[in-house]
């Protein structure tokens, strides 16, 4: 019998509401005849990834991960920074995919400009620097940020309002097309954000999984 393709998206951070909230928002994308997603919390990392030190501190966890998973046909990094994802393509022969950089490139699809909802202000400069890499300020509408922690964006009671008033600020005054969740916490949300808005609204974890099944359908 021949085995069903894996696909395995890790959650950097210890946070394992935010790993359940992966799991909610990737469900939709499995199918009988597809690969199996399977989503797993990295336990040596922090509770949330919020500073570049948060980042810094899975890289070498997050390729030991990879290199060790010798039964998966492609990995997903859930956290918005990308943390690890060059070291971890050098350990593996499978694709490797960022949430970032997937959900952007998703959202250069959906719309010429494209906004960006942080988890805190300090998470914006990192965020930039990022998009300066890629090549793609001219299409960044901008970034705003919720003042929130990743564990707030994923259980806090208050989060989805104050991501529709980030949101139409992105819009209405920074001139979005699309809007781009800036955390994997916030998988949960990305569904009513878009219906109160009236934008696509990006999850990139879900981008960077759409990716995945792609890459490992045509392998």
């Amino acid at each position: 019998m021949t085995r069903r393709p894996r696909i395995l998206v890790i959650n950097p951070n210890s946070n394992e509401t935010v790993t359940e909230g992966l799991r909610q928002a990737v469900r939709p994308m499995s199918y009988a005849d597809g690969p199996e997603i399977v989503c797993e919390t990295l336990t040596e990392g922090p509770y949330g990834i919020e500073t570049q030190e948060h980042a810094d501190s899975v890289t070498m966890p997050l390729r030991r991960k990879v290199e060790a998973a010798n039964d998966v046909d492609a990995f997903v990094i859930a956290c918005y920074s990308d943390p690890g994802l060059h070291v971890a393509r050098e350990g593996t022969d499978r694709p490797v995919f960022g949430i970032a950089e997937s959900g952007v490139l998703t959202a250069l699809t959906r719309a010429d400009r494209f906004g960006v909802i942080a988890i805190k202000t300090r998470s914006i400069p990192r965020h930039i620097r990022y998009l300066r890499q890629m090549g793609l300020m001219e299409r960044f509408a901008g970034e705003r940020p919720l003042e929130m922690s990743v564990a707030e964006t994923a259980s806090g009671d208050k989060t989805l309002d104050r991501m529709i008033a980030i949101a139409r600020e992105l819009k209405e005054q920074d001139g979005a097309g699309a809007i781009v969740m800036g955390c994997a916490g916030m998988a949960r949300h990305r569904k009513p954000l878009e219906e109160a808005i009236g934008l696509p609204v990006i999850d990139p974890t879900q981008a960077a999984v759409a990716m995945a099944i792609g890459a490992v359908a045509v392998r």
